[in-house]
C-alpha cells in the first residue's frame, strides 16, 4: 500500500534519507523554478524518474493545494529501530518527547520538527486517538517526520512505566500545576509529556508523570498552542543539558 508524500521541504528530505521508498514522482510540469528542478535533478541521481503532471493532477493526488508543485508516492518506508534498541544505543541521557493525544496532524508536524531541531532522541504518541504521521504531518514537518525516530504505542501509560524502569523521569506540562518549568532541574534522563490541545494530559498520563510544571503565564490568555508550548519547554530543556 502506497501513501503521499508532498511540499519541497518534506520531499527533500524523503530522497535524502529514504529514497528507495519512493514509488513515483510528480511535479508541476509549468514550473521551472531552481527549487523544485534542483530536486528533480537529485531524484533523478538516485534513480527516480520525474513525472509532470498538470496542477489540477497534482492537487488530485496530494488532495490538497499546498503541494508546491512536487508529490511522491511512497511504499515500504524504512523504520526506526526498536524504542528499547534505540534507548541501549545511546551515549548520552535520553531526551525524549511525549505527546499525550495529539490529534491535529498540523500540531504533530510542528512538533516533529521542534523536536528534530532540539536534539530529541525520539517522540512518542499513542496509536488511538492520536494523528498519524500522514502528508500532512510530513509536509507541516518540513522533513523532520523523515529523521525523526517516532513511536506510536499501544498503551502510553504502560510505556512510561517501562521508561521510568530505565531511570528516566517523566516531566508532564499542566497548568495547574505548582512548579513553574524554568523552577526544574532537567539536565539528566527527561522526558517531556505534552497534553492534548484543549483537554491537556489525560488522567491516566497525568497520575504516571514522576513531575508535573507549569509555564508562566503574564497575558490574559491561559495558555499556549501546544506545539509552542512544546518548544519553549523543549529549549529550556537544550539550555540546562548544555549547561
Amino acid at each position: 500500500m502506497s501513501d503521499i508524500v508532498y511540499g519541497l521541504h518534506a520531499v527533500e528530505s524523503l530522497l535524502k534519507h529514504q529514497s528507495a521508498s519512493v514509488v513515483a514522482l510528480f511535479h508541476d510540469e509549468k514550473r521551472q523554478d531552481q527549487r523544485l528542478q534542483g530536486l528533480l535533478a537529485m531524484a533523478e541521481k538516485v534513480g527516480i524518474k520525474p513525472s509532470p503532471v498538470s496542477k489540477a493532477e497534482l492537487e488530485a493526488k496530494a488532495g490538497s493545494e499546498k503541494h508546491q508543485g512536487i508529490v511522491v508516492e511512497i511504499s515500504n518506508i524504512k523504520s526506526h529501530p526498536p524504542l528499547e534498541d534505540l534507548l541501549d544505543a545511546l551515549n548520552e541521557a535520553p531526551f525524549l518527547l511525549i505527546l499525550d493525544s495529539i490529534t491535529d496532524p498540523h500540531n504533530l508536524g510542528a512538533c516533529l520538527r521542534t523536536a528534530d531541531a532540539a536534539g530529541v532522541h525520539a517522540v512518542i504518541f499513542p496509536k488511538d486517538k492520536s494523528a498519524a504521521v500522514n502528508a500532512t504531518v510530513r509536509k507541516v514537518a518540513c522533513g523532520a517526520a523523515e529523521v525523526m525516530p517516532s513511536y506510536p504505542v499501544t498503551n502510553l501509560a504502560r510505556c512510561l512505566d517501562q521508561l521510568k524502569q530505565r531511570g528516566i523521569w517523566i516531566v508532564g506540562a499542566a497548568g495547574e500545576a505548582e512548579q513553574e518549568f524554568y523552577d526544574m532541574d532537567l539536565k539528566g534522563p527527561m522526558a517531556l509529556v505534552m497534553g492534548a490541545e484543549g483537554k491537556g494530559l489525560r488522567r491516566l498520563t497525568r497520575e504516571h508523570c514522576d513531575y508535573l510544571a507549569k509555564l508562566p503565564m503574564a497575558g490574559s490568555v491561559s495558555s499556549l498552542n501546544v506545539s509552542v508550548a512544546t518548544g519553549v519547554c523543549l529549549f529550556e530543556m537544550v539550555r540546562q543539558r548544555q549547561s
